[in-house]
């Protein structure tokens, strides 16, 4: 879990470095505001952001059980996080797979992308579709449930 936060926190501590060397070049506001754009980046890259992964064979195992769609992600893919962004409150509903760190996941991606580890793919009643329209996704998961 730990492994999660080390972009974020980098981020962070880049973001003090250069705005702390805004401040002593006498620009506090662009300190600030370099900051806050370092934060904002450290918070999308953030496990946060995604609701908690599963693994792939679980995540299957419960799409088939309720038909639920399955979202196979990685950190940092800009992609992913306007899928995550744009769903809003309804990503929570989706199964979501972090494909660095299930390796039967980046193999289902690989397969379903002709050898890439292209994501998002979000995979419905075991169609794979690849960095679909977010309202799309959500309209099929307002048909599975």
């Amino acid at each position: 879990m730990m492994r999660a936060w080390i972009l974020p926190m980098l981020l962070v501590l880049c973001g003090s470095a250069v705005a702390t060397g805004q401040m002593f070049n006498g620009s506090p506001g662009t300190a600030a505001a370099l900051f806050l754009a370092f934060l904002a980046l450290a918070g999308v890259n953030s496990p946060l952001i995604f609701p908690r992964s599963v693994g792939a064979r679980e995540a299957q195992r419960r799409s088939v059980a309720d038909g639920r769609p399955i979202v196979f992600w990685r950190p940092g893919c800009k992609y992913c996080v306007r899928l995550r962004i744009r769903l809003g409150r309804s990503a929570r509903q989706l199964l979501w797979v972090n494909i660095w760190r299930d390796p039967a996941g980046a193999a289902a991606v690989r397969a379903a992308n002709d050898g890439n580890e292209t994501v998002p793919t979000v995979v419905v009643a075991g169609q794979p579709h690849t960095n679909p329209h977010p309202a799309w996704v959500r309209e099929q998961l307002s048909s599975s449930a």
